[in-house]
């Protein structure tokens, strides 16, 4: 297995030479085209200089022998059927006519026409640029030629520079990269001798490190660690604590179940022993002992339910089924089931019927939750408002404290011990987490003995 240092300097050897070949190949394309382009462009310039000495001057010729000699290019003027009329590095008579070539044929619908073609007349290949232009109100045809083999020599040239430049560049920042190795080398090493003492025992001295940011954040942490390390039993301590905390919770949620329990298994256990010891007993009063014997069973029922359904809901095991349902319908549902258990209350929905895509029968239980939590704090009736962004609850009760507000969404938490849904702290609990499966929200709204507003937005 390789050390760091070597592993980053063998890893910036590959980079470097794949940068190098990169770089190389890179230069060589871009600066070939850069200067083919400018040799293009001067050739241009120069058909440009010819075109306008030949509107003053008539002998053509002598014009373009005195040109060639001062620029060593290739020229060649051509009439409009393609013939040659003017040719400087060959017997124009022995040419053939040019009307078909390719820059001839780009510089008469084009105005300019250029290729790199190799000429059989002189054995060698030549970059060909061509324009049409005016004389005498007649149309010709400049066209300038370079040989390649020499701007291949002179772009070879060139690029031995461009190359030889970038080389010298890496080399030094190799150099640079491997003096950085050996640093990263002596500081790994230092911290490698600190964490050694730190598994051992603590370290009889701080790490310090001031060659890079990352170095002197990674000594600082192990500093922070050592310390960490040194309030071990203050820690443990607190660890201590916590888990008293915890167990201390967990008897006070036992208590709470047990105490929801304690009441209906008395009042079943009593009636059933009046049962069996009093065979007389009427049978209108045996049939209220049994209806109390029932409806205290279902009420066990219901607490074992809402245990049931709040660990689902907490571990993310509940399944749910969304459908299209009509809230209204779910309100109604909810205050009918309702109605016999609180008899002297009325509930009152407001508003128009909303669809909404949603789990009903969880949706069913949220509604009923925030309901029967009204019906049974309020001193008056409860309403019911449906509008098209939320469902408000509003009951005239004893209100809740600004203080307990945000709190009272927690598992087993009591508002003010007075308990809520059979004292066990479930029911906001089982309304959030299944409004957090709708991703609706529930705002709360609370005065001291005025009322609360509890608000479903979706």
């Amino acid at each position: 297995m390789l050390k760091i240092h070597q592993l980053f300097l063998r890893t910036f050897v590959i980079i470097f030479f794949l940068i190098f070949l990169s770089i190389s190949f890179t230069t060589y394309f871009w600066s070939k085209n850069i200067y083919m382009n400018q040799i293009e462009k001067n050739l241009s310039q120069n058909i440009d200089s010819i075109a306008l000495v030949l509107h003053n001057i008539k002998d053509i010729e002598n014009t373009v022998q005195q040109f060639k000699e001062k620029t060593s290019l290739r020229i060649t003027i051509i009439d409009e059927n393609g013939k040659v009329i003017v040719e400087s590095d060959k017997d124009k008579d022995s040419m053939e006519n040019h009307k078909n070539r390719y820059e001839i044929i780009h510089a008469k619908y084009d105005g300019f026409g250029k290729i790199i073609r190799y000429s059989r007349s002189l054995n060698k290949e030549l970059l060909y640029v061509a324009k049409k232009i005016k004389i005498n109100e007649e149309t010709y045809y400049i066209r300038l030629a370079d040989y390649t083999d020499k701007i291949q020599e002179n772009f070879i040239r060139l690029s031995f520079h461009i190359i030889g430049i970038i080389t010298i560049f890496l080399i030094i920042a190799f150099m640079i990269t491997y003096f950085i190795s050996i640093k990263i080398k002596s500081e790994t090493d230092n911290i490698l001798k600190f964490l050694i003492e730190l598994s051992d025992k603590k370290p009889s001295y701080e790490i310090t490190s001031n060659y890079t940011l990352e170095f002197n954040k990674i000594t600082r942490f192990l500093n922070k660690v050592a310390l960490k390390l040194a309030k071990k039993e203050k820690q443990k301590a607190k660890q201590t604590a916590k888990l008293k905390l915890a167990n201390r919770q967990k008897d006070e949620i036992i208590s709470a179940i047990s105490h929801e329990f304690k009441n209906p298994i008395a009042i079943i256990s009593g009636y059933s022993e009046t049962l069996l010891n009093d065979t007389d007993l009427p049978n209108s009063m045996r049939e209220k002992f049994l209806n109390k014997i029932r409806s205290n069973g279902e009420k066990m029922s219901q607490i074992i339910d809402k245990l049931r359904l709040s660990l689902k809901l907490e571990e993310g095991k509940q399944q749910t089924l969304f459908t299209t349902c009509s809230i209204k319908k779910i309100c109604e549902r909810v205050v009918s089931d309702l109605k016999d258990k609180y008899k002297d209350h009325e509930v009152t929905i407001e508003g128009n019927d909303i669809k909404i895509k949603a789990d009903e029968t969880l949706m069913e239980i949220a509604i009923g939750n925030l309901i029967e939590n009204a019906l049974k704090y309020s001193e008056d009736n409860v309403k019911v408002i449906l509008t098209q962004e939320s469902i408000s609850i509003i009951d005239k009760g004893i209100g809740i404290e600004e203080k307990e507000l945000n709190k009272i969404n927690k598992k087993f938490y009591r508002v003010s011990k007075n308990g809520w849904n059979n004292s066990l702290g479930l029911g906001l609990f089982i309304v959030h987490s299944i409004l957090s499966l709708h991703n609706f929200k529930l705002e709360i709204k609370s005065e001291i003995h005025k009322g609360s507003e509890f608000i479903i937005k979706y």
